[in-house]
């Protein structure tokens, strides 16, 4: 009878699995935190810098991030 292919996983040619990637809290922490401050940052400016809320004078921060607003929802008319 023809033998398979596929070896199978009691036979002895089979290759042991890698062991698990560990990444300790503590490496991912600050590059988290660093992502949510980020993220925040840019969703103020590009859905809240402006009118009442605006940190910075004139209309330059609305217009640079006018299209974006848009593009994600935040209506600005």
């Amino acid at each position: 009878m023809a033998e398979s292919a596929v070896p199978s996983a009691a036979s002895p040619q089979a290759e042991p699995s890698p062991a698990p990637l560990r990444l300790p809290i503590r490496d991912i922490v600050p590059w988290a935190v660093l992502a949510v401050a980020l993220a925040a940052i840019l969703i103020y400016f590009v859905g809240a810098e402006q009118g009442a809320t605006s940190v910075f004078g004139g209309t330059w921060v609305h217009e640079f991030t006018h299209d974006g607003r848009h593009l994600l929802g935040f209506p600005c008319h």
